[in-house]
């Protein structure tokens, strides 16, 4: 699964990279100065927990135009009586999503894009869990595959949602974990987020990503902990204190 990640990123690297517009909520959050050509940045994550407000990139209209915007990490169904169901839909496994009500009707038209710079999972031990951190070689953001939602709560609010599709481990994660997030190569994205693309060819993309280009080492228990928010989440262990 994947239940913890890191954004470190600021909001104008993360825009440039996907190509992607803030959209006018994210933009009026960020933006310190009206008038500014630049994005002031979002706080860098190093913790990020399910159910918190994520960022996310979606494509619409006729032009591929894509858009940055927050959702909350936990899909919640349009056909949910409540939005605690979201909770346990942080994660959805590739090979079943045809089959699973809450993300069958999301994977024609509302797939998406969540940025990321690497992830934790937690391998067991003798003695206890080691949360693990796992990155890219070269640190460089990426994209989980994800799905998103619309729902409309009992006083007519709106709640956007998303979740983090996962499949097998490749060599590197195996040893760590059975289950691991879809991490799409940059010219699989385009593919992911086109709903004009049909589903059983972008379903295609999900697939374990390369373990050379990972990289994976023990952290702190820090990030056992929801609420730390610290570079020191993902120092190696070695260098603790």
């Amino acid at each position: 699964m994947c239940g913890r990640y890191t954004l470190r990123h600021t909001t104008d690297q993360i825009a440039l990279r996907f190509a992607a517009e803030p959209s006018p909520a994210l933009r009026s959050i960020v933006v310190g100065e009206i008038g500014t050509e630049s994005l002031a940045p979002l706080s860098p994550r190093y913790n990020i927990a399910p159910t918190q407000p994520i960022l996310a990139i979606r494509q619409s209209g006729f032009a591929g135009e894509r858009s940055l915007d927050l959702l909350r990490w936990g899909l919640v169904p349009f056909w949910a009586k409540d939005a605690g169901i979201g909770s346990k839909l942080i994660n959805a496994r590739a090979e079943t999503l045809t089959e699973k009500p809450a993300f069958r009707s999301a994977l024609g038209r509302r797939r998406c894009l969540i940025p990321a710079d690497g992830f934790y999972e937690w391998k067991q031990t003798d003695d206890h869990k080691q949360p693990m951190y796992i990155r890219r070689k070269d640190g460089e953001l990426f994209a989980f595959a994800g799905l998103w939602a619309a729902w409309e709560a009992p006083d007519g609010s709106e709640l956007e949602s998303c979740t983090i599709i996962t499949v097998p481990p490749n060599a590197l994660m195996e040893d760590i974990h059975d289950r691991m997030p879809a991490i799409l190569r940059p010219e699989q994205e385009a593919v992911w987020l086109a709903t004009s693309v049909p589903v059983a060819e972008a379903m295609g993309v999900l697939k374990p990503a390369p373990d050379q280009e990972l990289e994976a080492y023990p952290v702190s228990l820090l990030v056992n902990r929801p609420g730390v928010e610290t570079e020191a989440c993902i120092e190696p262990l070695a260098q603790e204190g």
